[in-house]
Formats: structure tokens, C-alpha cells, sequence
């Protein structure tokens, strides 16, 4: 089974928001609360209440200092407009908070990272600068680090698997941020949210922040609930405000999906170049690969003024899209890259070894809708053929006996 996590958004999407979410859907608060130890943020801990947002009763999670709730300037979903702001870190400054944790490679914080850096590169598109050269103002106090931490672990706790958010609503009215008064939707959430299906609103408060914005352009996987999906339990996450249509609350559904039928969001990264000699693409496409593409190729074409070129595709995991376009951009002499947002269906797969005459051999099993099918690995068949000096073909038939014999 695939464990899936929905997330209905329909009154906006804020970090508190979707940590009073997974809480009030099952995720114990000290779980939370060791994150917060463990970054070490000095005086803060948190404070989680049962509120009422119209109608509905909702967890609402708060991230205080001194017994006090933090709130950044567009950092905790709509809040007075005498706020204030806490806390100036740059990209290096987060990360290094993240550190405390222990490996950034482990999944909720190469998340979190991933998150921070999608922030970064947004405020850098913003004011015209770089990622590295940004100083975070609202979304590098303590109350976003917690937010987004907070609900990377906490999704890896509840053992998501894939994470699905409704479109999101886009509404008109200003914001007070560090840099002065800002349309809504922010500028560098309008950026975080490229590509993401919206609604539009009448609300006029933000109810779309950078912290949540950046936790769907990271996590996010598509915007429909995928076939097949189980609810098996499900929390509702408060925000600040209390006065809008709708009740101020986030949905997320927690359920599974069969593996054989699962669904799955991917895009397509392509580039046309028509400038590159063939060593610089096999470079790229050995690069994307390596960290982390499904799938990589080009495709030849002709370009204007009748120049030979290639298109070079990559398909991406959603969270892995800012990643991948940052090696094409070092990789090549692409002045740009587009996307497109594709669905399919994958089928279950795993990993087993048979020992041949020949030596153990790795073999790649799909479960098909007429029964499990095998395919040899062909790297451990390649190095067994060498090994014994034998045909490569009767190493990938022998191991294909052992499989269907065992």
C-alpha cells in the first residue's frame, strides 16, 4: 500500500496550519517538540489548543517564545497588522540550524532543506539577487523553522508516502511584510506556487503564506486525490484569523492506495540546445540521473536557420524539479528550461536475487494485472559475463529460470 496524505485547502495554507493538521490526525506532539530540542532555538516550545474556526473545532499549534506566540510578518496565516518580526538568518544560517538534527540526507530534513533552498531562490527572484546573498526576514525566524521541520518530520512519522494538495485559493489585497506593503498574493509565494492549480477568492487577508507555499512546492506531488484512495483518518489545522467566509481551517486526509494502481505526479523538465556537443549532453543526462531523475534522454530536431539541435528531458519527482533544473543550468548552456505537469500509473516493483550457475544476480519484479513478471538487472549480468567469459544472454536466461523455477 501507498499511505497517501491529502491536503484539502480550501480557506488557504500556512505551516501552523498544517501542523495542527497532522496532530489533530494522529501525530504526537512530542515528536514536535523533540524537533524543536533538537535545533536547539533558544527559549522557544510550543503550545497546541483545541479552538473553534466557525463551526468547525480544529487544532491550533503555536510557536512561542517566552510563553508568547511568534508571529512573523506573513508567516502564521493573516495575522494584526500591528505585527513585528523576528529573527534575520540567511540560507546558510537555516541550514545550519537544520544541522542540529543530525544528516540532511535523511528524507523529512532533506525535505526541510529543499523547502528553504525553494524560499531562497524565490526572495532571490524577488529582489533580484542570489539565493546564497538572501536574508530571510519573516520565513527565517523560528516560528517557520518549526513550521516546515515540524512538518516534514511529521509527515515521515505518520508514514506518508506521497503528499497531494487541492488547488489553492488566489486572492487580491496587500500584506505588511520586512520589505514594506506587498500584493497578495505575495510575490515570492506567486513564485513557490508556479505550475500549482489555484481558485480564486474573496478573501482579502493572506491565506497562502512562503512557509506553506514552499512545503507545497516541495512536497507536493499533484492536486487530486489519487484512484483507489482509502481515507483512514484525517485532522483539521487552525489558523489565525477567524473572521473569513469559510472556516480559517487546513483538511488533511490521511489514507492508502493500492500499489498496483497507484498514481503518480511527475514532470517533464526539457531544454533545447543546439550549442552543446554530444559530450556535454551524455554529461547531463549522466548528472540528472545521478541525482535522482527517473529518466533522462534527448531527442534530435531542428532548430531555427535550420541548425541541428536536441531537446533534453528529464523526468522528475515534483520535489526534485528545482534540484534537476539547477544541474541542467550547470550542465549546459541552456538559457532556460520549461515544464509540464504529467499523471501515470505506476506499477508495483521490487528487487529480489537468484543465484545463478554463474553467481548471484539481481532481478526486477513488476507486479502486472496477469501476474508478477521479472528482468534481470543487466549491470550484475554485464559483470558476470566478464567475470566467467560467457555470452551475456546466458547469464540473463539463467537467471530468468531461477526466478520462475523458485
Amino acid at each position: 500500500m501507498t499511505r497517501v496524505a491529502f491536503v484539502d485547502a480550501p480557506a488557504g495554507l500556512a505551516g501552523d496550519m498544517f501542523l495542527g493538521a497532522l496532530v489533530d490526525a494522529g501525530l504526537p506532539v512530542d515528536v514536535l517538540e523533540d524537533a524543536v530540542r533538537g535545533m536547539a532555538l533558544d527559549r522557544v516550545e510550543l503550545r497546541v489548543d483545541r479552538v473553534q474556526r466557525g463551526a468547525l473545532t480544529a487544532t491550533k499549534v503555536d510557536v512561542c517564545r517566552d510563553g508568547r506566540p511568534i508571529e512573523g510578518a506573513h508567516d502564521a496565516h493573516a495575522h494584526d497588522p500591528d505585527r513585528h518580526h523576528h529573527g534575520h538568518r540567511d540560507l546558510k544560517g537555516v541550514l545550519h540550524v537544520l544541522g542540529h538534527l543530525g544528516d540532511l540526507e535523511a528524507q523529512p530534513l532533506s525535505q526541510a532543506a529543499a523547502a528553504f533552498r525553494a524560499l531562497a531562490e524565490a526572495e532571490a527572484r524577488v529582489h533580484g539577487t542570489t539565493p546564497d546573498e538572501v536574508h530571510f526576514h519573516e520565513v527565517g525566524a523560528a516560528d517557520a523553522l518549526v513550521d516546515i521541520v515540524g512538518t516534514c518530520i511529521g509527515l515521515h512519522h505518520l508514514g506518508v508516502d506521497e503528499v497531494r494538495v487541492s488547488p489553492l485559493p488566489w486572492n487580491r489585497g496587500t500584506v505588511e511584510t520586512a520589505h514594506g506593503t506587498m500584493p497578495l498574493p505575495a510575490p515570492a509565494t506567486a513564485y513557490l506556487l508556479e505550475g500549482h492549480p489555484s481558485v480564486p477568492s474573496e478573501e482579502s487577508y493572506e491565506q497562502v503564506t512562503p512557509t506553506g507555499a514552499a512545503l507545497v512546492r516541495t512536497l507536493s506531488a499533484g492536486s487530486e486525490i489519487p484512484a483507489g484512495f482509502v481515507p483512514k483518518a484525517g485532522g483539521l489545522g487552525a489558523g489565525t484569523y477567524d473572521k473569513s467566509r469559510l472556516p480559517n481551517v487546513l483538511r488533511v486526509v490521511l489514507g492508502e492506495v493500492p500499489e498496483e494502481t497507484a498514481q503518480a505526479t511527475v514532470v517533464l523538465i526539457e531544454t533545447n540546445l543546439d550549442d552543446a556537443s554530444g559530450q556535454v549532453v551524455g554529461r547531463a543526462i549522466e548528472r540528472v540521473l545521478s541525482e535522482g531523475a527517473l529518466d533522462a534522454w534527448c531527442t534530435p530536431i531542428t532548430m531555427k536557420k535550420g541548425r541541428p539541435g536536441v531537446v533534453l528531458s528529464v523526468l522528475a519527482r515534483p520535489a526534485d524539479v528545482a534540484d534537476l533544473e539547477a544541474v541542467l543550468f550547470r550542465e549546459t548552456p541552456t538559457l532556460g528550461t520549461r515544464r509540464r505537469v504529467l499523471e501515470r500509473t505506476e506499477l508495483t516493483r521490487r528487487h529480489e536475487t537468484v543465484e545463478t550457475e554463474f553467481g548471484a544476480v539481481r532481478v526486477k519484479v513488476r507486479e502486472t494485472p496477469d501476474g508478477p513478471e521479472a528482468t534481470p538487472e543487466y549491470e550484475d549480468c554485464r559483470a558476470l559475463a566478464d567475470e566467467k567469459d560467457v555470452p551475456l544472454r546466458r547469464i540473463l536466461d539463467a537467471a530468468r529460470r531461477v526466478w520462475e523455477r523458485d
